[in-house]
C-alpha cells in the first residue's frame, strides 16, 4: 500500500520540482517508510511506501528496469504476483526483489499494456515506457484503489488523492454537477469530483498517455450472466471456495496484520477463513460505543471467541467537532456517511500493533445485505416492478425527497441539480446490465457506483490516513464474477438478505452470529444533533458561512435544523451532508486555518 503521483508535461513545458517535492510531502501518510521519484525530463513518477511485502529498500519505488526503458510505481497489491512471478520466470525473466511491485516490471515488458488482465489485487498503477513515450495508467477492476487525474496547460497530472493535485497548484474550482450528484445521492461517483478539472480514472480502466490520452475498459461484469441451472447448493459451495482462496492469497505479508472484526456476518466469514489458514496466533480489532444501540463489542467477542484471536476491543468516544473535518480532509471531497469516524478511530487501534488488516467490505454489495432491498423486493420478489423502477430506486435510496432539492439548493446548485438528472449514474448502471435479474441489476448498480463512490472510500483513506493497509477478500475481482451468477433471488430468499451466503456460512459460523440482526457500523449523530451537538450544528450551518456561498437558501437550512431538534422531522441525512459539504468549502475552496488545524 502506498501512494502515487506524478506528471507528464505538455511540449515547450517545464514544472519545478518543488511542485513535485509538494504532492509527495501531502501523500506521506499513505506511505511513511520510503519515498522517491524518477524522471526522464518529460514524465515524472513519484511513490511513498507503506512497505507490506520485500520490507527491503530493493522494493522501494520507483522501480526501473536494468536497461532503463520502463518505470513503474504502484499503490495497493498484486495478490498473485508469487504464481504470476514463476510464470515470468519461466519466459527468461530475472528478479532483483521479492516484491510484487517488481512482478509489474516484467509483466508489462512480457506481455505489454494488457498485462492488467493478468493482475489479481487491488492497485492503481503508473507505467512509463521510455522506448515508446508513453505512459500508461491502472485502477484496478472494482475500484478499491483510487487515482485522480487532471489535464492542464502544463500537462497531466495524477495522483492517489486529489490533495496531492492541489498542492501541485491545480486550481480549487468547486465542480457544481459533481456537488448536485453529492446532494442526490450522499456521495459524488466516479468519474467526477468535488474539483472542476479533476476527475477520477474510473474502476477497470485504463489511461494510455501519449501525445493525446487515450482511456478505455480493461474489464466489465457487463458479459456475467446469471446461472438458471446453478443450485442453492452449488452456490453456496462456490462461495465458501471463492472466500477461502481469496483470503489465503490476502494472507501473503511480510509485515505484521490482522483483522478487523465487528462481529458481523462479513468479517466474521473472512476471520473464520483467515482460521482455516493460520494455527497461530490472530489478532483481530474492534471499537465499541456506549450507546448500546450502535454497540457490536459483544458479537465481536463471541467471534473473536470462537475463532480463538487475539482480539483488542475499545469503547470510544466520539470527539465530532475533531473527528468530522479530520475524516473530509482525508476524503478530499464531502461524504455523507459518518461511520468514515469509526474507521478512524478502528484504523488507529489496529496500527499500534499491525500495519495490514482483512475486512469484510463488498459482501452487502455482492450478496444483498441491505435491508433497503427488501424494499424494492419484498420477500425477495421482484413482481411488483413497474416500469422506470430503476430511477424509482435511485431518487428513494438518495438524500433529498419530495420539494426538498428546490426548497433548499438555491443559485448555481439549484440549476445543476434541476438541468440535469444528479441521479443518472446510479439508474444508468442498473440499465447497462439488461441480461441480469432485476435483483442483480441493483446489486450492480451499487457494486459499480455505491461501493467505488463511497464505500470503499472509507476504508482507504481512513485506514491510510492511519497508514494502515486495508486488503478485502469479498472484492476479489474472481467473487464479484461468481456473484453475479449466482441468481438473484438466492440472495433475498424469504425475504432474508443474504440468504445463500447465509446458508452456505452457518455450520461454520454458528446460527446466533449467522443470523444476527444486522447494525450499521455508525454512530447516533441524529440524536446528537438534538442535544449535545446542536451549537455545532448552528455554528456550522447559521453562522452566514454556508449562506454566503450563495447554493442554500439560509431560511430553509434554519428551518430544517429546528425541525430535527424538536423532533418533528428526522432529517439526520440531510444535516449531515450539509455540515459535510460546508466542512470541505472551509477546508478545500476556503483553506480555512482553523478547519486546518482542526484536521490535523
Amino acid at each position: 500500500m502506498c501512494g502515487i503521483f506524478g506528471a507528464i508535461v505538455a511540449e515547450g513545458r517545464k514544472i519545478a520540482p518543488a511542485r513535485f517535492e509538494a504532492m509527495q510531502t501531502c501523500l506521506r501518510h499513505r506511505g511513511p517508510d520510503a519515498r522517491g521519484f524518477d524522471t526522464d525530463g518529460r514524465t515524472t513518477l513519484g511513490n511513498v511506501r507503506l512497505s507490506i511485502i520485500d520490507l527491503s529498500d530493493a522494493s522501494d519505488q520507483p522501480l526501473i528496469s536494468e536497461d532503463g526503458k520502463v518505470a513503474v510505481v504502484q499503490n495497493g497489491e498484486i495478490y498473485n504476483y508469487i504464481e504470476l512471478r514463476e510464470e515470468l520466470r519461466a519466459e527468461g525473466a530475472v528478479f532483483r526483489t521479492t516484491g510484487d511491485t517488481e512482478v509489474i516490471l516484467h509483466a508489462f515488458r512480457h506481455w505489454g499494456p494488457d498485462f492488467v488482465t493478468r493482475l489479481n489485487g487491488m492497485f492503481a498503477i503508473a507505467v512509463h515506457d521510455r522506448a515508446t513515450g508513453t505512459t500508461y495508467l491502472y485502477r484496478d477492476r472494482l475500484g478499491v484503489k483510487p487515482l485522480y487525474l487532471a489535464k492542464t496547460e502544463d500537462g497531466i497530472f495524477f495522483a492517489s488523492e486529489i490533495k496531492a493535485l492541489l498542492a501541485a497548484g491545480l486550481p480549487r474550482q468547486a465542480n457544481l454537477d459533481a456537488l448536485a450528484q453529492f446532494f442526490a445521492l450522499n456521495y459524488i461517483p466516479a468519474p467526477h469530483t468535488a474539483f472542476a478539472g479533476i476527475v477520477h480514472l474510473m474502476p477497470g480502466h485504463m489511461a494510455a498517455i501519449g501525445e493525446t490520452m487515450e482511456i478505455r475498459r480493461y474489464w466489465s461484469l457487463s458479459g456475467i450472466r446469471p446461472d438458471p441451472k446453478m443450485t442453492e447448493a452449488e452456490a453456496e459451495a462456490g462461495l465458501r471456495r471463492l472466500l477461502d482462496d481469496a483470503t489465503r492469497i490476502r494472507l501473503r505479508s511480510d509485515a505484521p496484520f490482522g483483522a478487523f472484526l465487528s462481529g458481523g456476518l462479513d468479517s466474521t466469514s473472512v476471520v473464520a477463513s483467515m482460521r482455516d489458514h493460520i494455527e497461530g496466533e490472530i489478532r483481530t480489532y474492534s471499537i465499541g460505543f456506549t450507546d448500546a444501540r450502535f454497540d457490536e463489542t459483544k458479537w465481536a467477542e463471541a467471534a473473536a471467541k470462537l475463532f480463538e484471536t487475539q482480539h483488542v476491543a475499545k469503547i470510544v468516544e466520539q470527539d465530532i467537532t475533531r473527528l468530522w473535518p479530520r475524516f473530509i480532509y482525508h476524503c478530499d471531497q464531502p461524504h455523507g456517511d459518518v461511520s468514515f469516524m469509526p474507521t478512524d478511530q478502528v484504523s488507529q487501534l489496529a496500527v499500534q500493533d499491525v500495519k495490514m488488516v482483512l475486512t469484510g467490505d463488498g459482501g452487502d454489495e455482492l450478496f444483498a445485505g441491505y435491508e433497503k432491498y427488501l424494499g424494492i423486493f419484498p420477500e425477495g420478489s421482484a413482481e411488483e416492478l413497474t416500469a422506470g423502477w430503476e430511477d424509482g430506486y435511485a431518487r428513494a435510496s438518495g438524500l433529498l425527497h419530495g420539494d426538498q432539492s428546490a426548497r433548499l439548493l438555491t443559485g448555481g446548485l439549484f440549476d445543476a441539480f434541476h438541468d440535469s438528472d444528479p441521479y443518472r449514474q446510479l439508474a444508468d448502471a442498473m440499465r447497462a446490465y439488461p441480461m441480469q435479474d432485476p435483483i442483480n441489476r441493483v446489486l450492480l448498480g451499487d457494486t459499480t457506483v455505491l461501493l467505488p463512490g463511497n464505500n470503499l472510500v472509507k476504508p482507504d483513506r481512513m485506514a491510510m490516513a492511519n497508514s494502515l493497509e486495508v486488503r478485502s477478500p469479498f472484492l476479489d475481482y474472481r467473487m464479484a464474477e461468481f456473484a453475479f451468477t449466482v441468481p438473484g433471488w438466492m440472495k433475498l430468499k424469504g425475504g432474508e438478505t443474504k440468504a445463500v451466503y447465509k446458508s452456505a456460512m452457518v455450520q461454520r459460523l454458528g446460527r446466533d452470529l449467522t443470523y444476527r440482526r444486522k447494525q450499521m457500523f455508525t454512530v447516533p449523530i441524529g440524536e446528537w444533533f438534538k442535544d449535545t451537538l446542536t451549537e455545532y450544528c448552528r455554528d456550522m450551518l447559521l453562522d452566514g458561512r454556508l449562506a454566503a456561498r450563495g447554493l442554500f437558501d439560509a431560511a430553509v437550512v434554519e428551518e430544517m435544523l429546528e425541525a430535527h431538534v424538536a423532533g418533528r422531522e428526522n432529517l439526520t441525512r440531510q444535516l449531515r451532508a450539509l455540515i459535510s459539504i460546508e466542512i470541505w468549502f472551509r477546508l478545500f475552496i476556503d483553506e480555512d486555518e482553523d478547519m486546518l488545524e482542526q484536521a490535523a
